[in-house]
This record gives C-alpha cells, structure tokens and sequence, in this order.
C-alpha cells in the first residue's frame, strides 16, 4: 500500500526591490558587478532630539569607493550619497534624449544652483540625492549594471528603478520621459566641511 502524497510547501523568495530604505546598498559601479549590502550608516547621526528638529548630519565619505553608495538619514529621509565611476559618469552624457527634465528646471522640486549641471552634485564623482520616489514616495533600487535586466530596456544605461510603479531615474537621479513619477530624485541641501566630509542639511556656505 503505497502512502498517500504529502504537499511541498514552496517558500516565495524575497523581493529585494522592495526591502526598505532602511537598509543601504553598495555596488560595484562596473557592468556586471554584484550589488553588495552595507550597513546604514548611523555612526554620524545626531541625537533623537536634533534629528526631529531637523539638525544637519555630517558624514565622512572617505571610506565610499567609486561605484558604492550609502544611506543617511536625515530628517526622517533616506539620503544616498553614491561615488561614481567615470563609466557612470560618461553614461549621462548618452541618456539625456530619453529624460523627462534634463537640466532640471522643473520648479516642483528646487535644485539648489550648485547642483543645477550635468551632474547635479557639487563634485562630478558624488551625487548626493533624497531616495524618495517623485510620484508615490517609494524608494527605488539600485540598478547600476547597464545593458538588459528584468523590468527595465535593453539598452538601459544603469540607475535606479522604483518597483511600486516602474519609474525610472538615471545616475544624477534624472526621471525617464513617460514614468509615472513627475520629477527628478530631489538634492538636499548640502556642502563640505572638508575633502571628504559632508554636512547633509545646510549649504549656507556652499
């Protein structure tokens, strides 16, 4: 007598595009490369107390190698700070055709004017954005490696992708032309306290 047959219970893998803001990604910036995981970087966060006031964050980026990226906070908002490659930077000179606002003039959301250029960041090499979605407050993932990939072209020069809804932004965190999301990735006010330190919050010096 043969025994009766028994269900397999399937676990359904993890979505990693839709982990939380909460956890900071670091990624080789050269194609193919594997996206590796870092730890939020809360060693430079102010007391409870001066983050709900809104208190500006430093952050020491020495330690970020190009293609990496970490996360912030500051004012309940995640902040990536990415270091790019030259390859990435080379790569928005080629998508500019296929954006929505190229040189960010929309008024939406402000650029301040240190950021409004090709790069939208003070140095060419970091690129210091809010990683909030534009259209429903998502936070998008990274999608560094170019070239064809689940959800996105073929010829897909590397960025970030927001899975809620398909919106997509390039390495200066510029929205693609007919994306749900309405603006670019927005620039919080920032400067350098030094070569290799960032204040996140305050530009009065910028």
């Amino acid at each position: 007598m043969s025994d009766a047959p028994s269900s397999t219970f399937t676990p359904v893998p993890l979505d990693k595009s839709k982990r939380t803001w909460l956890i900071a990604s670091t990624c080789a910036g050269a194609a193919g490369a594997a996206a590796l995981a870092t730890p939020f970087v809360s060693s430079f966060a102010p007391s409870e107390k001066a983050k709900a006031a809104g208190a500006a964050v430093e952050v020491d980026i020495a330690g970020v190698k190009p293609g990496e990226k970490i996360t912030v906070e500051w004012r309940g908002k995640p902040i990536w700070i990415l270091h790019r490659t030259p390859d990435m930077l080379d790569s928005l000179k080629k998508d500019e055709g296929e954006l929505a606002d190229p040189n960010s003039d929309r008024k939406a959301i402000p650029i301040p004017e240190y950021a409004k250029n090709q790069w939208r960041s003070i140095k060419p090499e970091v690129l210091v954005v809010v990683g909030i979605c534009t259209h429903l407050g998502c936070s998008p993932s990274d999608k560094f490696a170019p070239g064809p990939q689940p959800s996105l072209p073929d010829d897909w020069p590397g960025g970030f992708l927001c899975a809620c809804h398909g919106s997509t932004f390039d390495l200066a965190g510029r929205v693609f032309k007919n994306k749900p999301a309405p603006d670019n990735l927005e620039v919080p006010p920032h400067m350098y306290l030094a070569d290799n330190k960032l204040l996140i919050g305050d530009d009065k010096k910028a």
